[in-house]
């Protein structure tokens, strides 16, 4: 059976997607209003490239939070999963399962603040069928395309505060009780709206989903690629002791 997948990736039956952003100094990074700490960006620093402090080699170090670029949100990343799994405790067939990617790009770019409800998992059903159990549920913004455009990634209003879609607290609420999902995956810089600060309970999509146990992707690059079902992806976070979190390069196996 695993032959036949190699075979069918070599063959390119199956298609391979990568769905990380690029990592780099220039990589839009999540910031937080005083009195709060933020996370450094991506920092790049050159150990040697063939010369005198290495002839023969080259090599970098690099420095980097764990919520830097396309990332994975462990669950206690969160107060609610304070108790729960981090990257290096969680069960490692949790990092692979079905995508269902809900497409609410025309909504997204109308209101940039638009969040995904349970009548939008429902519609989706519909069409698609029934949400599997220990699947990803992708948010298909399009926000993807800004990556690497901090302004428009963050898109901050007259208001001074972030205008990004999200989840409602209803749909993550449902995903988590009616539908044993994995977790959640979108574009932009974290797994709520820019404006769920504001929310009850603040940041609900991390308040729920940690504390279910479940998880985050984020930052994904290439969604637009991805049909609606049956999609793999298989998302690896570093195994850092006691980590919250962790760059990834997520791919995702997609039949063509």
């Amino acid at each position: 059976m695993l032959q036949n997948l190699l075979q069918s990736i070599v063959s390119e039956e199956i298609k391979v997607i990568d769905l990380a952003q690029p990592l780099n100094e220039q990589t839009p990074v999540i910031q937080l209003p005083e009195p709060f700490a933020n996370t450094g960006g991506f920092k790049y620093v050159q150990l040697s490239n063939y010369d005198e402090s290495g002839p023969g080699w080259y090599w970098n170090d690099f420095v980097a939070g764990e919520h830097v670029g396309t990332h994975f949100d462990a669950p206690n990343h969160w107060v609610t999963g304070r108790e729960n799994d981090g990257v290096d405790t969680m069960p490692i067939k949790n990092m692979i399962g079905e995508a269902c990617v809900i497409n609410l790009t025309e909504q997204c770019a109308v209101n940039p603040d638009y969040l995904l409800s349970k009548d939008d998992i429902l519609a989706f059903e519909q069409e698609y069928g029934r949400i599997p159990e220990q699947a990803w549920v992708i948010l298909h913004s399009g926000w993807g395309k800004y990556g690497q455009d901090p302004d428009k990634f963050f898109n901050i209003g007259e208001d001074g505060m972030p205008h990004t879609p999200g989840f409602s607290a209803e749909a993550s609420q449902f995903l988590v009780n009616e539908r044993s999902i994995l977790g959640v995956g979108v574009e932009t810089v974290g797994t709520d709206a820019g404006l769920a600060g504001s929310f009850d309970p603040p940041f609900p999509n991390h308040h729920i989903m940690h504390e279910a146990n479940r998880y985050g992707l984020v930052q994904l690059a290439n969604v637009d690629q991805l049909p609606p079902r049956g999609a793999i992806i298989i998302a690896t976070p570093l195994k850092i002791t006691g980590g919250s979190g962790s760059p990834i390069r997520p791919i995702a196996l997609v039949n063509s």
